[in-house]
């Protein structure tokens, strides 16, 4: 599976230094809204600068693309540190280094190549009937139109998880802002057929969770070297194990596999609670049994999920989501990193 890693890091000065910066670059900076400014001079290598202009504070912030940064390779996070240090003090000069910046967020993006834009709406349309997930609540997002994401956001663990249509997302960017559509062509024909998943790390204490580090650049590299783990950890939390089929095809195959004749009365109820409760785990509540895992257990082993595909919806059976996360989804990647630049 590769997983490209945005990184976000923020630096907090005073009014006199940061006006200092700021008229350093203003020339090559854009100016956005709410007294933003942007320079994406570095955008080749994977950085792009943001200085925030606000009242009572004045911030400075790095947004780090690692698949640019490294230029597709594979996650090295020694290379990845040592080129955005240099970068660092190439822009700032001495006066400022990587120790500097705080840890402000992390995005772990996998993208997922299901080959058709059909296969991608499916998905999102099944993935939708997971509904309530424990530890989370819906999440809005204004750039995801309805229908074409599943998005959570953590109640106190501050990380979030998004999966959508890639292609959708473009085509709603670009009909929205009237962004020049030729610029984006090679970006949006990559796109065809690609759910992306995004789990987010937006709070310090979820990277404290995962590293008692307080040095940056070590921070960093504790999250690049587990950032594998960091990612399944919550997609497993949210996405069930087994492929989806429609429900009646989804009994039979349970009938036919499960031979303990009280696990399989229990499988099928769960089937049936599913679309009843709009929600997996309440209708893992209103099965009320206390060994739920035991019996989520053997969907897996039988490559079945209690998850069904609506009667509504045409596509018969989609494979289980997992199977594609070992599978080589490289070919696309290049164009798609730059989306976070």
């Amino acid at each position: 599976m590769y997983l490209n890693c945005v990184v976000e890091l923020s630096m907090v000065l005073d009014n006199e230094k940061f006006h200092k910066l700021l008229t350093r670059v203003c020339k090559q900076a854009e100016y956005l809204n709410d007294n933003k400014y942007i320079d994406r001079t570095l955008s080749s290598k994977g950085i792009v600068v943001t200085y925030q202009d606000k009242q009572y504070k004045k911030k400075v912030q790095l947004t780090i693309n690692s698949g640019v940064m490294l230029d597709d390779g594979e996650l090295d996070s020694d290379k990845l540190i040592h080129k955005l240090g240099r970068c660092v003090h190439d822009y700032f000069g001495s006066k400022y280094n990587l120790k500097d910046f705080n840890f402000k967020k992390m995005i772990l993006i996998a993208d997922i190549d299901v080959s058709s834009r059909e296969k991608v709406s499916a998905y999102i349309k099944v993935l939708q009937r997971i509904g309530k997930v424990k530890g989370f609540s819906p999440l809005n997002y204004d750039c995801l139109d309805d229908g074409i994401g599943f998005c959570l956001d953590g109640n106190s663990n501050g990380i979030q998880f998004l999966i959508y249509d890639l292609k959708e997302l473009l085509t709603g960017q670009v009909r929205k802002s009237g962004t020049n559509h030729k610029k984006l062509k090679p970006m949006m024909e990559n796109s065809e057929g690609i759910l992306r998943v995004e789990v987010r790390l937006t709070e310090l204490k979820t990277v404290r969770a995962y590293t008692n580090e307080t040095d940056t650049s070590k921070q960093l590299a504790v999250l690049l070297e587990n950032s594998r783990d960091i990612f399944l950890a919550t997609f497993v939390r949210v996405v069930p194990f087994g492929a989806f089929h429609k429900k009646d095809t989804a009994i039979e195959i349970i009938q036919r596999e499960v031979k303990d004749m009280t696990l399989r009365r229990r499988m099928l109820r769960l089937v049936a609670l599913v679309p009843e409760k709009k929600s997996l785990l309440l209708a893992q509540k209103a099965l009320n049994y206390r060994r739920i895992d035991d019996v989520m257990e053997i969907f897996a082993k039988i490559n079945v999920s209690p998850i069904t595909i609506s009667k509504r919806h045409d596509v018969k059976q989609l494979k289980c989501l997992y199977s594609y996360l070992d599978a080589n989804n490289d070919d696309k990647r290049q164009e798609e990193n730059s989306l976070y630049l």
